[in-house]
């Protein structure tokens, strides 16, 4: 409301150009406001890799204000600008490069970020810059002009209910101890109409236009059942904004953890060109702009623009700030199984029997709050899992794993160790008052961890060694749900914004960083117990920028209908184009119960994308996978054996994630970025960049629209080996049995031949290459092997990267990274060459060693695929096949 009261126009804020100074770190300068005289303090630098850091403080606060920490992986790496003029109220800064300049306006203040010339985004041109410097509470006041004009302030504030000091929410008061310090600006991205990110939101992939009272919100809260097209915020924040045209992508991260508002306006403004005469009149175009309003509660401004220009470089530009995907360990890219709740050892065993029974693959069991002693975490209830290490083991010899809910609230039980001890230690957030925080949820009266206290975090991590988590062994991993927090009761079901946490920071500077903290402190937990060596597998419900650091993220509690499923496809890709990689949504929604031609879309989707558990709510009736009927089990079983054929691929895709912050699961302007027609698409979705999968998200579809970019690129049936006879949007019939899945011309997909039980069943079985050739007739991929588990593949180089191309009739294999030392006895055993023009009259394939053998191949005619058979070809080691 505060903010909305200034209205775009000239800003108040002026440079204090005799305040400039340079050091080779940043350039620093005061700004004032006309009106409060109060200076400001800003300081821009530049940051290795094309990257601008902005940022804004008051130059003298009554008490320091909140910056937000762990969330940069380090203190940036700066590189010196120079002052390339200072005069007539401009002062230009030039990057080293001297491709980069920022052309700082003194009066009013604003700043433009130029390349080569053309301005990318300027800051301040609507003249949106709010920034309420912290007052002494109304009492504590002496009379002076700055004071009488506080008191003015609280007239107002009498009339108009401001919320500067206190602020009613339904029957809740929030008591503002510091005062207002409300923060927000403008950017201005010229050329740009496509833009994208800030996820959690239940929405569209490209951001829409904002009215009043419509501004997408990043405020983490557990919203069950979220409505769908709606920018209200949902369980995790990345204020991290995308901007793309056809010859660029840029970037703006807005680094604040408290409640955050985010207005878009995009339109098309006239631009003036200059005409090859002097004599001809000026022309005019429209050139489109998107305006981008940031408004947050609290804290400082400090924003990071990341210049690009490819999509690839902002996010390599993002990992840099906050860090690339952990590497998931080979099991979690697998099938996950869990309900609320599996009732007992007895009902686990069934459930585990089910899918060998059924033969059907999957990796991982889920344990809901149900497990447990009265909803204590760490524990198990001692009637219905006597002997939870026994269940374990079963497991252990089936190859599979367990993972368990461990959530943030703690049952308030003086005869609950993890709460007495946690009291007696202080770990609690507090209330306003001082006490400890008491607030409702699953266990009943629960206090809230501040895991804000990087002692409290130690401490959190030591429950998970195995000596204190009893019943808890090695194939154990963990779930951390409800960590929004969600308070039931509380003010839009989460904790009052006047809690008080670590270092006497009021909860509404640190409210979007709870989850991420908890996720930190857990998956360091399951490092930990393993002494470093083992990669852990943390799921987390609620999350920030920086939490693809520590594990997975899912969208929370979506319900059994078609538009959950339909909007869960831009849902994963904000997210993922945010830096978290691994996210996936709950196959067959959470809520209700999904008719089974749902439920068997929502498998066919979620088999293609990073995470993928089925799950379901309480209230929903039993939907393992084989409760469908005979024909339904056929096709839910195919689905899930395609994903595990598919592993290789996935996991050389989470290994470039790791490494190159490559998003695994991408939109198709990411790939064609060109390519106009893509820039909206949200229906279908690339697999890195050699797959392109459409779901089917309508009932009893018979054919879908599909969009096959690229005039010059081949496009194939991924099951069929067939090349698409064109490209362009394209009617595709479709049955039951599956969803449209097309493999580009010009890559090579390594997988598995043939399914296992789990993924650790499947460590031996030999490979196969799919290989789909281009217009040139070549083609290249990769195939990323460690021992999917462990740390070895950093700390001893225990990893093996190879490169398959195909170039002139010849498949070769080699090394892309020498130092990679594991080593596999599996095989290359089939290799399917797609878009093969003629019968080859015979092939041979030649090791290292020069030996060559004739092999066995066989050539479809119809489709023009060539398959060569028993090949057993080391994986490990150089090699060519020629095709004569």
């Amino acid at each position: 409301r505060r903010q909305k009261r200034l209205h775009p126009g000239k800003s108040l804020y002026r440079v204090l150009l005799d305040s400039v100074t340079l050091s080779d770190e940043n350039v620093k300068f005061q700004i004032i406001h006309e009106e409060n005289k109060v200076p400001l303090q800003v300081e821009i630098c530049e940051i290795e890799g094309n990257i601008f850091r902005l940022k804004i403080d008051e130059a003298s606060p009554l008490k320091a204000r909140y910056k937000v920490p762990d969330v940069l992986i380090k203190e940036p790496t700066t590189h010196r600008l120079f002052i390339s003029q200072k005069e007539a109220g401009i002062l230009m800064l030039s990057s080293v490069s001297e491709d980069y300049k920022l052309q700082v306006t003194a009066n009013p203040f604003q700043v433009e970020l130029q390349h080569k010339g053309e301005t990318v985004l300027s800051m301040n041109s609507n003249g949106l810059l709010y920034f309420e410097h912290l007052q002494p509470p109304p009492c504590d006041r002496k009379p002076t002009a700055e004071n009488k004009e506080a008191a003015s302030d609280s007239l107002k504030e009498k009339q108009e209910d401001l919320g500067l000091w206190q602020e009613k929410f339904g029957s809740f008061l929030d008591i503002k101890a510091h005062g207002p310090s409300s923060v927000g600006t403008d950017f201005t991205l010229h050329g740009f109409d496509h833009v994208y990110g800030i996820p959690q939101h239940t929405e569209a992939l490209l951001l829409k236009n904002t009215s009043d009272g419509d501004a997408y919100r990043l405020y983490n809260l557990d919203i069950f059942g979220h409505k769908i097209h709606d920018k209200i915020g949902i369980y995790g924040s990345v204020p991290l904004l995308l901007a793309h045209k056809p010859n660029r992508t840029a970037g703006i991260f807005w680094l604040n953890s408290s409640e955050t508002l985010v207005d878009i306006s995009t339109k098309a403004v006239a631009e003036h060109m200059l005409s090859g005469s002097a004599a001809e009149a000026a022309k005019q175009r429209a050139v489109p702009q998107t305006d981008v309003r940031w408004m947050s509660e609290s804290g400082i401004i400090d924003v990071f623009l990341l210049m690009g220009p490819t999509a690839f470089d902002v996010f390599k530009q993002f990992a840099q700030l906050t860090g690339t995907q952990a590497l998931p360990p080979l099991f979690s890219l697998g099938y996950h199984q869990c309900r609320w709740n599996y009732e007992d050892e007895q009902d686990v065993k069934a459930v585990d029997d089910g899918f060998d029974e059924h033969d059907i693959p999957y990796d991982v069991i889920w344990l809901d709050i149900e497990h447990t002693d009265g909803k204590r975490y760490f524990t198990w209830d001692k009637k219905k899992f006597q002997n939870p290490r026994k269940m374990q083991e079963h497991l252990r010899k089936k190859k599979r794993k367990l993972v368990v809910i461990v959530d943030p609230h703690i049952k308030i039980d003086p005869t609950y160790t993890l709460y007495s001890q946690a009291k007696d230690k202080g770990y609690f957030v507090k209330d306003r008052n001082g006490q400890d925080f008491e607030g409702i949820c699953w266990p009943g009266s629960s206090c809230y961890l501040d895991f804000t206290n990087p002692e409290v975090r130690k401490w959190y991590a030591d429950q998970f060694t195995f000596k204190t988590y009893k019943g808890s062994t090695n194939i154990l991993f963990v779930w951390n749900d409800m960590n929004e927090p969600s308070v039931f009761k509380g003010a839009e079901l989460t904790m009052q914004k006047d809690a008080v946490h670590y270092n006497n920071w009021e909860h509404r500077e640190v409210h979007n960083l709870y989850g991420f903290y908890q996720q930190m402190a857990t998956a360091e937990g399951l490092i930990k117990r393993s002494s470093g060596k083992e990669r852990p597998f943390v799921l987390t419900r609620s999350f920030f920028a920086g939490s693809q650091k520590y594990g997975a993220v899912w969208t929370g509690d979506n319900t059994a209908e078609w538009g959950y499923l339909k909007i869960s496809i831009p849902m994963l890709l904000t997210i993922s184009m945010a830096g978290i990689s691994f996210c996936g949504a709950d196959v067959g929604g959470f809520i209700g119960d999904p008719e089974p031609e749902l439920l068997v879309r929502w498998y066919q989707a979620g088999a293609y994308q990073p995470f993928f558990r089925g799950h379901s709510n309480m209230e929903s009736k039993r939907r393992e996978p084989w409760l469908f009927g005979e024909k339904n089990t056929q096709i839910i079983r195919e689905a899930i054996r395609e994903r595990y054929v598919l592993l290789p691929y996935l996991y050389t895709l989470f290994y470039r994630a790791h490494t190159a912050a490559e998003p695994v699961m991408r939109p198709l302007w990411i790939e064609f970025p060109g390519k106009i027609e893509t820039f909206g698409v949200e229906n279908e979705y690339m697999l890195g960049n050699a797959l392109l999968v459409h779901p089917v998200t309508e009932r009893e579809a018979k054919a879908v629209s599909v969009l096959l970019p690229g005039s010059e690129e081949i496009w194939y049936d991924f099951r069929k080996f067939e090349r698409m006879e064109d490209s362009g949007t394209l009617k595709i019939p479709v049955t039951l049995e599956n969803i449209p899945v097309f493999q580009r011309g010009g890559t090579v997909i390594p997988l598995k031949t043939t399914a296992g039980k789990s993924t650790e069943w499947m460590i031996d079985i030999s490979y196969e290459l799919h290989v789909a050739l281009d217009t040139e007739a070549c083609a290249i991929g990769e195939l990323y092997l460690d021992d999917g588990h462990s740390f070895q593949y950093l700390h001893k180089k225990q990893f093996l990267y190879r490169k398959f191309t195909f170039h002139k009739n010849v498949l070769s294999s080699s090394c892309t990274d020498e130092s990679g030392k594991y080593h596999t006895t599996c095989v290359v055993e089939r290799v399917i060459v797609l878009g093969f023009e003629q019968q080859p009259t015979f092939v041979t394939a030649c090791s290292k060693d020069g030996k060559g053998k004739e092999v066995v191949f066989m050539y479809n005619t119809k489709t023009s695929a060539l398959t060569l058979e028993n090949l057993a070809l080391s994986v490990d080691a150089d090699w060519q096949i020629y095709i004569n």
